[in-house]
């Protein structure tokens, strides 16, 4: 197998995991990232026991336990009064339930990570300044160039080049991802700047009309990771990191309850990002060429699936290359293994965005009604447990 080389467009999250997973196959791998330089960008992720299982899996337990946080339990907050409902168990109940522990992390030091363990285990490290810019797949791989005019063949070409993919464009032929409507505003508070009662290792959703607020501790409890998602019709930009100012973020969460005021006042610096998407479509894979992740299947992060995807892709990649003779094969086998599961959740992220920002809790008659109703028990299971069953390791191929 040492002369079937895989290149991946995209030293993202979905990028290195897929990478990671075919060296484990026995893969040789080339990874071109467009960036310079690669840092800490982004904030906190939620990576649920199908993502997780695929880490321990590539050996990666033991690096990330430092920096991870195995929160306790997940809460629904109301927006205004603060009334808590228990949403579920992510300790002792969540390893006993899926064989696999619920971890809350930085997207930065899941990234380092996942770089060094690449860069360690790998022929050769990542390659930057090296965006791939288009690709043409052929009987016996994938014809690829860099912005830089340099040209490469490889086995298979895999792109993992993120929500704004080139290769998406190039291959689908499609315009740009679309503005959902909804304003991300994100940041990163010090545990031990807020109020002790805010400083449980939890993961809380607080709900309210038009808007949300997700709050979960990363890198080992010392941060509180603060997202805030408001519907926002007029905004256009497209930036993670795009800086907003305190004043702006509390137009829009100021008359919130105090807890989530104070959190909000304590992040050391907000950012805002436009939630971009598309509707689930199929055609990832073009003979040697295929998409993973984001550039596959963006979603919005009200599911906490988006890592988990990009990380049950490489997974099940890897097991498809491993089995079929061809790129062309493998990853033909891999867009019908993976495309109905990646609709699903896709469409039930969509879905959350609706039921977190109900009108009706807006109305202080109806509004613990229609919490204490969608989210009891029964319904919570039916909403969750089919994502952390799922087993990209023993997926029947």
């Amino acid at each position: 197998m040492t002369e079937k080389r895989i290149a991946i467009a995209g030293a993202g999250i979905a990028g290195l995991t897929t990478a990671l997973a075919l060296l484990q196959q026995g893969f040789k791998v080339d990874v071109y990232e467009q960036a310079s330089q690669l840092g800490e960008v982004g904030a906190g992720l939620q990576i649920s026991p199908n993502g997780t299982r695929v880490l321990q899996s590539l050996d990666l337990e033991k690096a990330l336990l430092p920096v991870v946080c195995q929160a306790k339990g997940k809460e629904i907050r109301m927006w205004n009064t603060g009334q808590r409902w228990k949403l579920f168990d992510l300790g002792d109940d969540c390893l006993s339930r899926f064989g696999a522990p619920y971890w809350m992390v930085h997207r930065g030091d899941l990234h380092k990570i996942l770089l060094e363990a690449f860069n360690a285990r790998s022929d050769k490290p990542v390659r930057l300044n090296a965006r791939v810019v288009t690709a043409k797949s052929s009987a016996d791989g994938a014809s690829f160039e860099l912005q830089d005019g340099s040209q490469y063949h490889a086995f298979g070409l895999i792109a993992a080049d993120g929500v704004h993919s080139v290769l998406r464009e190039k291959l689908l032929g499609e315009d740009k991802a679309q503005f959902t409507g909804l304003l991300a505003w994100r940041g990163l508070v010090p545990i031990h700047s807020i109020s002790s009662h805010l400083q449980a290792q939890v993961g809380t959703n607080w709900v309210g009309p038009g808007a949300h607020v997700i709050t979960y501790p990363v890198r080992g409890g010392q941060l509180m990771n603060v997202v805030g998602i408001i519907e926002k019709d007029g905004w256009r930009g497209e930036s993670w990191t795009e800086q907003g100012t305190h004043e702006e973020l509390l137009q829009d969460f100021g008359h919130w309850h105090e807890d989530v005021g104070e959190l909000m006042r304590k992040i050391e610096q907000p950012f805002k990002w436009a939630l971009l998407g598309r509707s689930p479509q199929t055609g990832w894979a073009q003979g040697s060429i295929c998409l993973v992740g984001d550039s596959a299947h963006p979603t919005l992060p009200f599911l906490a699936q988006g890592a988990n995807m990009a990380i049950e892709d490489a997974a099940v990649m890897a097991r498809c290359l491993s089995l079929q003779d061809t790129a062309s094969d493998a990853f033909a086998q891999f867009e019908s293994l993976r495309w109905q599961r990646t609709a699903d959740i896709v469409n039930r992220s969509s879905d959350n965005a609706k039921r977190f920002h109900n009108p009706q809790l807006s109305d202080s008659d109806k509004a613990v009604d229609y919490v204490s109703a969608e989210w009891e028990p029964e319904k919570v299971r039916r909403r969750y447990d089919w994502l952390f069953e799922y087993d990209a390791l023993k997926l029947a191929l």
